[in-house]
C-alpha cells in the first residue's frame, strides 16, 4: 500500500503527517511507525501524526513517538498539524481539533500558529526542581551555561530515575537570559534523546519560571535550539489558564512511500 505524507517542522521539531481520512493507516504497527521515523532507514522524524476525521471537531490528531508508541500531547506537533490541515483544505484560518488531552483552539497567520494549551492546576517540587503536566509530563531544572550542558546524559538519568522510569518524563534544562526571556534544551521520552524543540516543554518552562518568581511577566520568549516560541498565560489561585503557545511552522517536503 502506498501512502502520501508531508513532513513539517516547528522550531526544528519535525514530524511525518498523514491525512488518514479513510482510517486506513495501520496504526497498531509499531515497527512500521518506528521505521518511518528512522533517520537512516525511513523518512526520519521526531514523531508521526495521523490526522483523522472527527464528528465533533474539525479533525482529530493522533501522535506517535518515534519509538512507535502512542504519545501524549505534542505542542509543536499540534501546531504542525494545524498548518497541514489548512494545506489539505480541512480548515481555513481558525480551528478546533481534538487531541489526547482534549480539545484545542488554534489560529493561523501565514506560517505563525497560535495554539491553546490545557490548563495547569498543579506544580510539584522536587528539591530545587519542578514537575508539571502541560499535556505531557515535564521536569524542570535551572542550569547555567546551557550551551555546554550535558543534556543527553543528565536528561537520561532523570528520565530513567526510580520516580519516572515506568511512565517516563520529558526533562527540560533552563537558563535565565532576562526577566522575559529564557533558553531551554529538552530531553524527550519516546525519542530518548534531545530534540531541537518541545512545545509542551516550552510551555512548562514558562509556567515554572513564573511559579518560581523568576519573572513577573505573563508573556515570555523561550529560545530553543530550533528557534523561538512565545508563551502567554493567565494565573489565579486555581492555577494557570488561557495558555497559548505561538511559533512558526514550515512544510519541509511531501512524498509517497510504500508500506
Amino acid at each position: 500500500m502506498k501512502i502520501k505524507f508531508q513532513k513539517y517542522q516547528g522550531t526544528g521539531n519535525d514530524f511525518i503527517i498523514i491525512n488518514n481520512n479513510r482510517l486506513s493507516f495501520p496504526n497498531k504497527n509499531k515497527d512500521l511507525i518506528r521505521c518511518l521515523c528512522d533517520r537512516k532507514f525511513g523518512i526520519g522524524s521526531d514523531g508521526l501524526i495521523l490526522i483523522n476525521p472527527s464528528e465533533k471537531t474539525d479533525f482529530e490528531m493522533i501522535y506517535f513517538n518515534s519509538d512507535g508508541n502512542l504519545g501524549s500531547m505534542c505542542g509543536n506537533g499540534a501546531r504542525c498539524s494545524v498548518k497541514f490541515a489548512q494545506n489539505q483544505k480541512i480548515i481555513k484560518s481558525n480551528t478546533i481539533f481534538n487531541a489526547c488531552d482534549g480539545n484545542h483552539n488554534a489560529t493561523i497567520n501565514k506560517d505563525l500558529i497560535t495554539l491553546s494549551m490545557k490548563s495547569v492546576d498543579k506544580i510539584k517540587t522536587f528539591n530545587n526542581d519542578l514537575f508539571l503536566d502541560t499535556g505531557s509530563p515535564h521536569y524542570i531544572r535551572i542550569v547555567e551555561n546551557i550551551e555546554d550542558f550535558d543534556v543527553y546524559n543528565e536528561g537520561k538519568l532523570i528520565r530513567n530515575s526510580s520516580e519516572f522510569k515506568d511512565e517516563g518524563v520529558n526533562v527540560n534544562f533552563v537558563q535565565i537570559i532576562s526577566e522575559n526571556e529564557f533558553s531551554v534544551r529538552t530531553f524527550e521520552r519516546g525519542v530518548e534523546d534531545e530534540t531541537l524543540s518541545c512545545g509542551t516543554g516550552v510551555t512548562a518552562v514558562a509556567l515554572a519560571m513564573f511559579h518560581l518568581k523568576k519573572t513577573n511577566s505573563k508573556k515570555l520568549k523561550i529560545k530553543t535550539r530550533g528557534g523561538e516560541l512565545t508563551v502567554e498565560f493567565n494565573n489565579s489561585e486555581n492555577g494557570y489558564s488561557e495558555i497559548y503557545l505561538t511559533g512558526s511552522v514550515k512544510m519541509i517536503f511531501s512524498g509517497e512511500i510504500e508500506i
